[in-house]
């Protein structure tokens, strides 16, 4: 396995079992906010590629790194080309300006960690 398949395999795998473990606890707001932010990502008025694009693009101004890797793999899962994440991409640098620059290089690398590795995105929708 790659350096690239590890560190995507990592944050998944690591992301799912935190999950997992704090969705076991008996903390009602907790797993509210879970469903609401599964449920927010969901087609409706807006579709699900246009959703995860708004939540990469949002993640890349709040700097969250986690977040974006995150919603890399989900706009590739939802079928956003390139191109498309490239333009997310944008407008998430010229919102956020050049402090952004970092995070855009760490989601370029894991959007081609991704490509190479072909890994599959995580079924279980959280933020860091």
């Amino acid at each position: 396995m790659s350096s690239a398949d590890d560190r995507v395999k990592q944050f998944t795998e690591f992301r799912q079992r935190m999950n997992q473990r704090i969705l076991d606890e008996p903390n009602q707001v907790v797993r509210r906010f879970f469903a609401l932010d599964t449920q927010t990502y969901q087609a409706g008025a807006l579709d699900v590629k246009t959703k995860e694009l708004m939540g990469l693009t949002a993640s890349m101004v709040l700097r969250c790194d986690d977040c974006i890797s995150y919603h890399v793999a989900q706009c590739k899962e939802a079928g956003v080309s390139r191109e498309e994440m490239f333009e997310a991409f944008s407008v998430g640098l010229v919102v956020g300006g050049s402090i952004v620059i970092p995070h855009l290089r760490r989601a370029v690398d894991f959007l081609d960690q991704l490509e190479q590795g072909e890994a599959a995105a995580p079924d279980v929708h959280d933020h860091g």
